[in-house]
């Protein structure tokens, strides 16, 4: 299969990247840092031989580099799934000072539709495919010092269930994950040596998993919270 995954360099990208690797599926990768995409592509064309690994340095909060990654991805083909992982979190509420709400809708909502608005119809062109869109427990309920970032998620979480409706009749599926906290670079200096927080593998797990069951099956939500809770 053709797989898309964005924000693929490290963290949860990267772990669902090496998921699908492992299984000799073609990938596309895109991040906005040259050098952790260009290593990550290095190692997992290293570790799975059997796969093909294609990556394009990309920003996919700016309007050109999306199009510019579609163009890249569908020139190799249909595509089979999309996986909108790219994102970024800055702490802080609604009526702070700094206003973080712009560019957390760039780059955790716009990024996912406008790349989904190039891809998905090619899949309905094929009456298959299907769609990852990673959310957050903040799109669930009020995020304590993220409410900018909890805005973003909800967001996302409006646009996969509009895109669930819209792609049903075209036989498309759209998955949406509600992950907690995930051991990445979001927690470094975190001591999660008694394995308080998720791993990214974790996520990852999910997603293949849910990619393997059958046209007439499809898991639309999927919350995945730290056996102890939340922090």
């Amino acid at each position: 299969m053709n797989v898309i995954i964005t924000g693929s360099s490290k963290g949860i990208g990267k772990a669902i990247a090496a998921a699908f690797a492992a299984e000799g599926h073609q990938l596309f990768l895109c991040a906005r840092n040259e050098n952790e995409l260009q290593l990550t592509a290095e190692e997992l064309q290293k570790q799975f031989p059997i796969a093909g690994i294609h990556y394009k340095i990309s920003d996919l909060s700016v309007d050109t580099d999306i199009n510019a990654f579609a163009d890249f991805c569908l020139l190799h083909g249909k595509p089979d799934i999309l996986v909108n992982n790219a994102g970024m979190y800055f702490p802080g509420g609604c009526l702070d000072d700094k206003d973080e709400l712009e560019p957390m809708l760039k780059a955790n909502l716009y990024s996912a539709y406008y790349l989904t608005r190039r891809i998905a119809p090619e899949m309905v062109k094929n009456k298959s495919g299907h769609i990852f869109n990673i959310s957050s427990i903040a799109a669930l309920s009020a995020y304590d010092g993220g409410g900018c970032y909890s805005i973003s998620k909800f967001a996302m979480n409006g646009f996969s269930q509009n895109l669930r409706h819209e792609l049903k009749p075209h036989h498309i599926k759209v998955t949406t994950l509600f992950p907690g906290a995930v051991f990445t670079d979001s927690w470094k200096g975190f001591d999660n040596s008694n394995g308080r927080i998720m791993e990214a593998s974790d996520i990852a797990q999910m997603i293949l998993a849910c990619s393997k069951l059958s046209p007439q099956a499809v898991v639309e939500e999927i919350v995945l919270r730290p056996q102890l809770g939340d922090l």
